[in-house]
């Protein structure tokens, strides 16, 4: 896990985003645990009220739930929560991108076409 000290996203949200996205890869599956509070924030150097928020977050989503004294567990249906949460997440980084491209004077079709080279560059010239 990366942890973008310089980001406009908060530490605790990149961390959220990133299991999220675990889970949605497959990472973790329905019934697995997720790594203890004090093992990821050893992990990612954070203070562990920083994952303690982030696996609120997606406590809060349904993506995993708490067995009292054991962890917390992706849940029956934290795949399909886990890939609606990172298509939200999606969602508010263009949304931003393109605010702040429309806000340096750039217009649609050079945005559009920035994005397809992105799209291109990620998937390859084939995809």
């Amino acid at each position: 896990m990366k942890i973008d000290a310089g980001s406009h996203v908060p530490i605790y949200r990149q961390i959220a985003d990133q299991i999220r996205t675990a889970i949605a890869a497959g990472v973790y599956r329905p019934g697995e645990a997720l790594p203890s509070l004090r093992v990821l924030a050893l992990d990612v150097k954070v203070n562990p009220n920083t994952v303690q928020r982030a696996y609120d977050d997606l406590l809060r989503q349904g993506t995993v739930y708490s067995r009292r004294g054991k962890g917390l567990f992706v849940a029956e249906q934290g795949t399909v929560t886990a890939q609606q949460g990172t298509e939200k997440s999606l969602a508010r980084a263009l949304d931003e991108a393109i605010r702040n491209a429309r806000a340096a004077g750039m217009h649609a079709n050079q945005i559009r076409g920035l994005f397809n080279t992105s799209i291109r560059r990620v998937y390859g010239k084939g995809d």
